[in-house]
């Protein structure tokens, strides 16, 4: 596994753990983002993710930072998943890095296994030494209509 695909690793599983404290150690405080599943807008910052982890790690939360689809199972349903990087590719330019894959996150239930996936794009940087998500964009992994619904 590359340095760059072992820091994806480590700072993709801080959002899964709800670890904040990592979460931050990965991640440039003017991050800006696309999740299609939250708002057609850029988010920018720390501050939508931070309440978003710290509500996922809640005991009676069943949701996790992750998931766009949250609902329903129970709060003991959250910590039986797991995420791959399906299709992964790894570009390099000297200290930035563009990584692009697959999310599939398997989640394992009362009412049996469901398996989410979507697309995205990381992009890092290498500052003092140390890499940092930049920039995150997601998409649909399915055909998405070429227009909005009316």
């Amino acid at each position: 596994m590359s340095e760059i695909r072992d820091f994806l690793q480590r700072h993709i599983q801080g959002i899964f753990d709800n670890d904040i404290e990592a979460y931050h150690a990965t991640t440039v405080p003017e991050l800006t983002l696309y999740e299609w599943y939250v708002t057609p807008h850029r988010i920018e910052g720390l501050a939508f993710h931070d309440f978003v982890m710290r509500e996922s790690a809640r005991e009676d939360s069943v949701g996790m930072a992750l998931d766009p689809q949250g609902e329903g199972g129970t709060a003991e349903d959250k910590a039986r998943l797991r995420f791959d990087l399906a299709n992964y590719r790894e570009q390099r330019y000297g200290d930035t890095a563009v990584c692009s894959y697959t999310l599939l996150i398997s989640k394992g239930t009362r009412d049996g296994v469901r398996v989410l996936s979507y697309n995205e794009s990381r992009v890092l940087v290498r500052l003092d030494g140390a890499w940092k998500v930049v920039h995150v964009h997601k998409s649909p992994s399915w055909n998405a209509p070429f227009q909005p619904p009316a």
